[in-house]
């Protein structure tokens, strides 16, 4: 078991205790020992907003139906209840979509590697009603997203987005696009690589060598191998600041299964990941009291990975929402700090070199024919000088 200490519960609200509290409780057991009544002065409006923030509402009304408290509040239970409740039809809505894509992709010899959605939540949780999934991720080859686009197009999927790019920087500046469907009211994100560069990954072959068959409906679905999966979830997770509890239950989840540390190891340390994956376990460790064996604890030393952690409670603590703009503008100079701290040496000089690469933004001010676009490269500095010469013009005009 770890040695590693629980976080100070001084650090968060009343409330988000309570929620932390019942998260930690194992499944049909009444383990708040600390709240043998109800906690006087706690918001339960709050604890509310907090659940769906977080997104962990499934787990806490499954766990509070069970445990039978009797001081939590009618409104409460019959709130969770109702969260639950559409989130199982929701779920359910997403599996036979998703049984659907997988047989539409195999028919046109697409593959395709199912990244999130009801396939994690029954993999994590064994049924797929206690975890919330918002839309369905495909993972694709990089030489099969254009025919991917196409067939979607068929299916009656639209693209939310077109992304501008110049000398084909989508594939390493963006790592997915999404699409909606507005009869079936779904949306789909198709991923060409599991997070966004500069960043070192398993290619699509390796991930593919290593995937899973999972037996959800009755058409294979493929979806990743566990340590991929974690390589997955402890970015995914990191990169938004670990801003909902959703994401460290999930790690929480796949600590207690069978992971192979060693090859854990070898895998995030080929794709220079280890200090994210302890990331994930210390706090996993910290805020949800996860057990870890000898062998996973070890993963846990790596240089700067306590900092980085502590750094992850000023998301948690707060309802902070990553997703929608406008971003609060002190929230969004942390999070461009912290993203910058989560980088390894060689991605932050690959980052920082990154800027002298055309941007969309360059054609858009000097428009030039596409045998010519390699020219954006020494003309980069001065359209972007001029670019900001123009824009401090008229800001001075509006004065």
């Amino acid at each position: 078991m770890t040695t590693l200490s629980h976080s100070d519960s001084t650090l968060f609200s009343q409330e988000l205790n309570m929620l932390l509290s019942i998260l930690k409780m194992k499944i049909g057991k009444n383990d708040l020992s600390a709240y043998r009544d109800c906690p006087n002065e706690l918001n339960w409006d709050e604890f509310l907003q907090l659940a769906r923030h977080h997104r962990v509402f499934p787990n806490l009304y499954v766990k509070l139906k069970q445990a039978e408290i009797a001081w939590i509040p009618p409104h409460v239970s019959k709130e969770l209840q109702m969260y639950y409740q559409d989130n199982t039809f929701a779920m359910l809505h997403l599996s036979a979509e998703m049984a659907y894509i997988a047989k539409v992709f195999a028919e046109s010899d697409i593959r395709a590697i199912m990244l999130k959605g009801p396939i994690l939540a029954n993999d994590l949780y064994g049924d797929i009603s206690l975890r919330t999934s918002g839309d369905l991720d495909v993972l694709v080859p990089m030489e099969s997203v254009q025919r991917t686009e196409e067939l979607l197009s068929r299916l009656g999927y639209v693209k939310d987005e077109e992304y501008k790019s110049i000398l084909n920087d989508w594939k390493w500046r963006h790592h997915h696009v999404t699409y909606d469907h507005v009869q079936k009211g779904i949306k789909l994100e198709i991923h060409w690589r599991l997070g966004p560069g500069p960043a070192k990954e398993p290619a699509f072959e390796e991930l593919w060598e290593r995937r899973r068959i999972s037996s959800i409906v009755s058409h294979p679905i493929y979806y990743l191998g566990s340590e991929d999966l974690f390589l997955f979830l402890a970015t995914h997770g990191a990169r938004h600041g670990w801003s909902r509890l959703r994401w460290l239950l999930d790690i929480d989840q796949l600590a207690r299964q069978k992971l192979d540390a060693s090859k854990l190891h070898d895998l995030l340390k080929k794709n220079r990941q280890q200090h994210i994956g302890a990331q994930a376990l210390i706090l996993a460790v910290k805020v949800l009291h996860t057990p870890l064996t000898v062998d996973l604890e070890r993963l846990t030393s790596v240089k700067r990975a306590d900092r980085l952690a502590e750094d992850a409670y000023f998301y948690i603590r707060q309802k902070i929402n990553l997703h929608t703009s406008p971003v609060p503008a002190d929230v969004s100079r942390y999070h461009k700090r912290h993203l910058f701290a989560l980088m390894a040496t060689w991605q932050k000089v690959l980052f920082i070199l990154s800027f002298l690469h055309p941007y969309p933004e360059d054609a858009e001010t000097l428009k030039l024919p596409a045998k010519l676009h390699v020219l954006y490269f020494p003309l980069r500095p001065l359209l972007w000088a001029w670019r900001k010469t123009r824009k401090n013009v008229v800001t001075q005009g509006e004065l």
